[in-house]
């Protein structure tokens, strides 16, 4: 939080398109401007927690209310300006060829580089400094995917796109690749208007989901999403689950990939998100072999380090289970029987049992 009296003597609407060609000068694609009051997103949320839906991810239901009401979480916001950073790595493989081969890993677009959450905090950083050098100290906070706040939601409202049936965020020009960032703030500025809902009567997104996760359009079970079960659920993943999770190690793009707004986007020039330790063409057996501190080390400054070696390992023999039968994948998972973790070795333990009875897995069940 930053707060401290300034001098009312800078023009609103000249400020916010100069912090729209900064935003665009330091990188941002998109800079829109919303307002604090998130009207009817407040009973969507509430309703959402009272399905359970949100799992085990207790902060959610902790901060309830709150996440629909920015002026509570940072008093005196009086505006949010939202920020969009495209991600889409160039040059990683075709998405689609690794998913459909079941001996590859298959890591989620946004996580191949380094963790956005530095990349997006430092650039917002650079763009307050910004502000305060045309206005004087204000107050404003920010945050990208860093605490109770819908991003979606005051991004849609901002005008940087509209909210798609998969609940993620679309723009007509850049699809969905792109990380969202904030800054509360106690600025008058002037709002933008809203996008209009081009998703029309589409519902690819719904149909190509896994898992069913997608339950209704704008409505997600995260307890059947893959991307909620590899990356931010602790325990056990549901037996039921597992075949349908197939090479999906860390994170899902699923929805993304099909979606036809995403031929428009276009790939990132962001070196920072270039792929790395080769993980957009992987074998599950390189990743398996790993050790804990190889994990620690060739993941340093990656989002999928936050999960630990535990649930890395863990999601990795759900994708063995569910891998071609082989001698060199039955050896791999049988070196790790004995894993000091229960955790681990529930999910190696499910993994043989695919490869001893190949017989009872159907066509239906993978991926």
């Amino acid at each position: 939080m930053h707060t401290h009296s300034r001098v009312e003597s800078w023009d609103p609407a000249v400020l916010a398109r100069r912090i729209k060609t900064w935003g665009r000068e330091l990188g941002f694609q998109r800079v829109g401007i919303s307002g604090s009051d998130l009207g009817g997103a407040e009973a969507h949320l509430l309703a959402w927690l009272a399905a359970g839906w949100y799992g085990d991810m207790d902060y959610m239901a902790r901060y309830g209310a709150q996440r629909a009401r920015p002026a509570d979480l940072v008093p005196g916001t009086a505006r949010v300006i939202s920020v969009r950073l495209d991600y889409l790595p160039d040059g990683a493989r075709d998405s689609w060829s690794v998913i459909s081969d079941r001996d590859r890993a298959f890591v989620a677009r946004y996580a191949l580089g380094r963790d956005y959450h530095k990349v997006m905090r430092r650039r917002l950083q650079r763009l307050a400094d910004l502000i305060t050098d045309q206005v004087g100290a204000f107050r404003y906070r920010a945050f990208t995917d860093s605490g109770p706040v819908l991003e979606v939601e005051i991004a849609a409202r901002a005008g940087v796109g509209w909210r798609g049936k998969h609940t993620l965020l679309l723009s007509r020009e850049a699809g969905s690749w792109f990380f969202l960032g904030e800054l509360f703030t106690d600025l008058p500025l002037p709002v933008d208007a809203p996008q209009e809902d081009h998703c029309g009567t589409c519902v690819r997104c719904i149909d190509i989901c896994p898992t069913g996760a997608i339950v209704a359009p704008y409505q997600v079970d995260a307890r059947r999403c893959i991307s909620y079960l590899t990356i931010e659920h602790r325990g056990s993943i549901p037996e039921a689950l597992r075949p349908l999770i197939g090479n999906r190690v860390y994170g899902c793009d699923d929805c993304q990939l099909v979606c036809p707004w995403n031929r428009f986007a276009r790939a990132t020039s962001e070196l920072d998100f270039s792929p790395r330790n080769g993980l957009d063409d992987v074998a599950l057996l390189d990743l398996f072999a790993w050790s804990e501190k190889e994990f620690d080390t060739r993941l340093q400054g990656s989002p999928i380090r936050r999960i630990g070696y535990e649930r890395w390992l863990r999601n990795l023999a759900v994708g063995l289970g569910n891998a071609t039968t082989s001698g060199r994948v039955i050896a791999a998972l049988c070196a790790r029987k004995e894993h000091p973790s229960t955790l681990v070795r529930e999910h190696v333990a499910w993994a043989l049992a695919r490869h001893e009875r190949p017989a009872i897995r159907l066509d239906s069940e993978r991926p």
